[in-house]
Parts: structure tokens; sequence; C-alpha cells
């Protein structure tokens, strides 16, 4: 009772209320061979704090090794500024939702018209939604635009190194539908661009290219934009916001459609979500985007307000025409993302990708100097790289989490990948990861 409001007085008028003299009583409704009548061996008790110390003293002991990330695949290890939480945590933004009566959320609208001015900013292209759900939903949303926006629904082409999930997913939202999916072949890492070519036609309605794609390598976007558009189709790019610090933005390859997951920017790990898709596009296309799109204006007074430009989705006057069944928008996430950007800045986010590009490097380059596995593919790479072991794959993976240090994803537990890929592990380097924790990951793994 040492949490209780409950007065001994007050236990006593609820006993009585029941009809029984004591807490002893009350448990004599208890069978006799199941009820303990002997005390228990307890320590004396605690109170509040006392326990909370407690507590986090024995959980100290039961965390020998806390793990150190070097995992990707989609989700990072990324360090976030303490503003993103101090900031995003405030009653206003965590508990606003979706602005259902749009225009007197002027405070949530701004913060969704800032994150839109900031990803077209960071993509290079004219148009950026109030965000989607996350990574994979945005490229089947993306997919989905570019059927609408191209009037083709023949089949898109989706390179066979983008995410596996991701393809997954695509798969799923074209299921129902006439358009055909395609899956191009690898070579060295990256995407087969013959193979493109090859399937390329009148009814392709886009082509899909991850850069950095999922083993980590670098894509000649060029040349996909230019075969896509010579014939007639749109082309998609996946991109990692993190590497535009220091790789050209999707604008200036000419991408239509420009996707992306947003964990990245200041958003926990956090057991796989809530996450943060990212859609930006051309300025044609604008009248086709997903979900909403919040725009500035003046109000009867001449002062600076916001409204809902567009929402075209089914719940609203454009029923069975919407561009897309979404129903919500990740607003918290975007927020995050938006008060991240905001804090690095144009310089903050080249010196972070340039800190990813330099860590990955050494890292890739101890691992094969120790003699632990060789790099799977020679294109460059950004952020993560595979590496074929030297030993058995699982027991490399095993031999790192006993050390503390969580690596992969291993790709036999994936779909989809290309072949050669039995024996090697995805790992991941972002900023965070210290010499001193690659040299002991290197330490560890050449044993």
């Amino acid at each position: 009772m040492a949490y209780l409001f409950a007065t001994a007085d007050e236990q006593q008028q609820m006993l009585a209320d029941i009809g029984v003299d004591s807490i002893d009583d009350l448990f004599e409704m208890i069978p006799a061979d199941v009820r303990r009548t002997s005390e228990l061996d307890l320590p004396p008790a605690l109170n509040e704090l006392e326990l909370t110390q407690y507590l986090q003293r024995q959980l100290k002991k039961q965390q020998q090794s806390p793990h150190v990330c070097f995992m990707g695949g989609g989700a990072y290890d990324h360090f976030i500024p303490a503003t993103v939480d101090e900031l995003c945590g405030r009653g206003e933004f965590y508990t606003a939702y979706t602005p259902y009566q749009a225009e007197a959320s002027q405070g949530t609208l701004q913060a969704f018209f800032e994150f839109q001015s900031l990803i077209a900013e960071l993509t290079g292209l004219d148009v950026a939604n109030a965000s989607l759900y996350e990574g994979a939903s945005a490229l089947a949303e993306a997919i989905l635009m570019a059927i609408r926006c191209s009037r083709r629904s023949g089949n898109v082409i989706v390179a066979g190194t983008v995410n596996p999930q991701y393809r997954e997913t695509v798969a799923t939202y074209l299921k129902g539908l006439s358009c055909e999916l395609i899956e191009t072949g690898v070579k060295d890492g990256v995407a087969d661009l013959d193979s493109v070519a090859e399937h390329l036609g009148k009814k392709t309605a886009a082509v899909v290219i991850q850069h950095p794609n999922f083993y980590g390598c670098l894509e000649d976007v060029s040349t996909v934009v230019e075969q896509a558009h010579a014939a007639g189709a749109l082309a998609v790019q996946v991109f990692d916001p993190v590497s535009l610090g220091v790789l050209k933005r999707p604008g200036d390859f000419q991408v239509d459609i420009a996707v992306a997951e947003g964990q990245s920017l200041g958003i926990p790990l956090q057991f796989g979500g809530p996450y943060l898709g990212i859609l930006a596009c051309r300025e044609e296309f604008v009248r086709r985007i997903p979900g909403r799109l919040i725009g500035q204006t003046t109000d009867r007074n001449g002062d600076r307000s916001f409204v809902l430009n567009l929402q075209t989705r089914e719940q609203h006057i454009r029923r069975d025409k919407a561009t897309s069944n979404i129903c919500t928008n990740q607003g918290l996430m975007a927020l995050r993302a938006s008060v991240y950007l905001a804090q690095l800045g144009p310089q903050g986010l080249k010196e972070l990708g340039s800190l990813c590009v330099r860590k990955t490097r050494y890292a890739a380059d101890q691992l094969v100097a120790a003699g632990v596995g060789e790099l799977a593919f020679n294109a460059p790479c950004f952020k993560e790289f595979v590496l074929k072991c030297n030993k058995p794959v699982n027991q490399v993976v095993q031999q790192a989490a006993e050390a503390g240090f969580a690596i992969g994803p291993e790709f036999s537990h994936l779909d989809g990948l290309s072949s050669g890929l039995e024996n090697c592990v995805l790992i991941s380097v972002t900023e965070q990861r210290t010499r001193e924790e690659i040299d002991q990951l290197v330490q560890t793994l050449s044993a």
C-alpha cells in the first residue's frame, strides 16, 4: 500500500462496505491449500526514489556489455541532438494530431509547411508533401503516383539493389493492379543498366533506383534517369537523407519523384517505428501527390497564415477519385526531422555525411586487413558495406554479439537478394561510432 492514497481509516471503511473486519478475513475466501500463511521473506520497504535507484542498479548488472550498433539495412543509429527531444516534447506539439479543422491549427500547419520547405531544399525538388508513413510505403505511393502521372500501367521497373523489404511492399501494393513489377539484375553491387534498358518500353510507367542502394553502394543515377526519360517513363529515386550532405540531390539528377525513410533525421530506432515517409516531386506532378500539402497565404488582415491546400484522399470530397487512401501523416516524426535539419543546417549535414564516409572506409579497410573477410563489391559505398566473411557468417554475427556488438543483417534472413551473398553480412558505420569501437569490433572478429 506504500504508493496508494488510502489511509488506514479509508481501508477500514472499504472493508466495512464489503462486510469483513480485516484484510486477513478478506483473504479467507482463498482455499487454505493454496493460501500462504507464512510471512514473505522480503527486504524492508523502500520509498519510490530508493526503489527506482535499486532497480537501476540491478539493470546495470544485467547489462554487462551494452550493444554497440553497427547494424544497417534501412534503420540507423545516428546521434540525436538534445534540442530535438526538448522541442518536440512540448505539449502543443506532442499531442497534436492531423488537422481536421485545418485552418484553426495554425501552429501545426506551420510546422508541416516548414517540413515541406526543408525537404524540398534537401532534395532539390519543387514540392514535398506533409509526410507519409515510412520509407517502404512511400515508395509504393510514389509508384502509384508515377502510374497516374505517366498514364501508363503496363509495368514498373525496380532495380534489384533496392531494399528487398521495399520491393516486397511495392509488390503487395501492385498485386491487385494490372501493372507488372519487373526487378532487374545486379552487377557488382549496383543495378545492371543493360537489364534496365532491356525491359524499358512504351508501357513502362517508372524506373526505380536506390542511391545509395541497399548494399551501401553508389548507383549511376544519371544514366538510369536518361534511360527512363528516353522511354517516356518517370524516374523515381530512393535516397538516404543523410547522404545528401555529400552526394548530389535527386533534383540535380533530374529525378521526377524522390522518396526516403526519414528515421535518420532525429528519430530513435524505437523497436521499428513509428518512422517517417518522405516524398518530393517536380511541380508539374503536384496534383497527383498523395497525402496532404500545406500552403502559405495571407489572411484578411494581411498577416502570414497557412492553409491545407490539398488533401486528395478518400475520406473527403475526392472519394473514389482520391490519389491515395493514406489517412494520416507522421506529423510528430516530421516535426522531429524539421528540428533536426534546422539544427544541423547545410554545413552540419555536410560534416555528418563526411564523417559517415570516412568512418565506413576506415572500418572496411581494418576488417579486410585483419583477415575477417573481404568486401563483396568494388563499388564506392556510403555508411554501410557488405563483408564477405572468411568464417561462417552466423558464427561471425554471434561472435560480435557476445562481445557487445550488433552487426547485420546477414543476408540469409532476407529474400530477393542477388546470388553470392550466402556468407555475407551488412555492416553500417554512422557518425556515432568511434575509432575505439571500430578497433574493438575488428579485434573481436579477428580473434
